[in-house]
């Protein structure tokens, strides 16, 4: 796939994560999608289908007042890119044993994505 094609379906997912507008990402996405959340090195949330990102989507919704995930730097290869992502969020609800509701938290991590037949096939992101 084309790198500017890999960098707009990027940029369109990114817009539709920063909105909450699941059937936005959706749309991008390969029916057998693979995403998986890495967090201190540890596996935190995957799914596998639109029907398990879809429900994860929509818990991870419910976690944020508001969100803007930013790429930093991005590299491409054949199929794939690997972008560096600032991701400042506000928590809507506290996480136990983690920060509290409210205040601005500035995140920086990475995002792996893979394309097959013109859309995302998978997603990892690392923070």
């Amino acid at each position: 796939m084309e790198t500017d094609r890999m960098k707009d379906l990027i940029d369109r997912y990114l817009a539709a994560c920063n909105a909450f507008d699941i059937d936005g990402m959706l749309a991008l996405l390969s029916p057998d999608v693979r995403f998986e959340n890495h967090s201190g090195g540890q596996l935190t949330a995957a799914a596998t289908g639109m029907d398990e990102f879809r429900e994860l989507a929509g818990q991870s919704r419910q976690l944020f007042l508001e969100r803007e995930q930013r790429i930093l730097d991005i590299s491409f290869g054949q199929d794939s890119a690997v972008a560096t992502i600032a991701w400042p969020g506000r928590l809507a609800v506290d996480i136990p044993g983690g920060p509290p509701a409210g205040p601005v938290m500035e995140l920086q991590g990475s995002s792996e994505f893979s394309f097959a037949n013109g859309r995302i096939s998978r997603l990892v992101d690392r923070s």
